[in-house]
């Protein structure tokens, strides 16, 4: 483990990485040494539970057949490949807001939030590069802004120039249900009105998905599928209605 830096281990995220870092705790065998009270108190269960899995506790229980997902995953290939950061930027805007849109469905919330992205291996004479990153929030959430930020973040970290990336996608884990009590030491409380306004935002899409949208997906991107491989929309596009002429 020394030769593991403590930012690879899962559930850390950068902003616990660099606190950690500024404390003399750069590798998974230091932060399994980590006094556990402290890890709670500075950063919350969640890292608690990494340093006791470190120690050899199992602390994250296997997902069974009938149990509760353990984790949550939004993902797609590109209709064209993606060379720019903006467009990357509005494909995993849209994927967080559809994991959020889940996850409230489904009366959970989430800790730990990890984007990835990933070229083609089928892509002649292209840069293979894949990669991922995960953002530990500060407290359990169901906030699609919260899951954003979270995201953005985490690719901020591994974008990488020169790539025709053809996938990516946002995990949800450490899924938790809303009675889950806030850590006392958590450094940030749950938005205030969060759950009245993401109920409204998912009621007004039930008539009709994309009604409400966060401005950071686009207006028709150019990542998304290609238009011709789409399905006609007889019941909800004008342009798809088929047409009878008479001579």
């Amino acid at each position: 483990m020394s030769l593991v830096a403590a930012g690879d281990v899962w559930g850390v995220g950068h902003r616990t990485e660099k606190g950690l870092a500024a404390m003399g705790i750069k590798t998974a065998l230091a932060l399994a040494e980590m006094d556990i009270r402290l890890a709670r108190r500075l950063y919350g269960v969640t890292l608690e539970r990494t340093i006791r899995e470190l120690r050899g506790e199992a602390c994250f229980a296997l997902e069974e057949g009938t149990g509760a997902k353990q984790q949550l995953v939004v993902s797609r290939s590109f209709g064209a490949r993606v060379t720019q950061l903006a467009q990357m930027q509005q494909a995993v805007t849209k994927y967080a807001t559809r994991a959020g849109e889940k996850l409230r469905q489904e009366n959970r919330l989430a800790k730990v939030v990890t984007v990835f992205i990933r070229s083609s291996a089928y892509d002649a004479g292209g840069v293979p590069y894949s990669n991922q990153a995960t953002e530990v929030l500060p407290v359990p959430s169901q906030d699609t802004r919260d899951i954003i930020a979270a995201a953005q973040l985490g690719l901020s970290r591994i974008w990488r120039e020169g790539v025709r990336y053809a996938k990516a996608g946002v995990m949800l884990s450490d899924l938790q249900g809303y009675e889950t009590q806030l850590d006392l030491f958590a450094p940030a409380a749950v938005r205030p009105g969060s759950e009245k306004l993401m109920a409204t935002i998912d009621k007004i899409n039930r008539e009709g998905r994309s009604r409400v949208f966060f401005a950071g997906e686009g207006i028709d991107p150019e990542y998304a599928m290609r238009r011709e491989m789409l399905s006609p929309a007889y019941t909800t596009q004008w342009k798809d209605i088929p047409a009878a002429f008479m001579r």
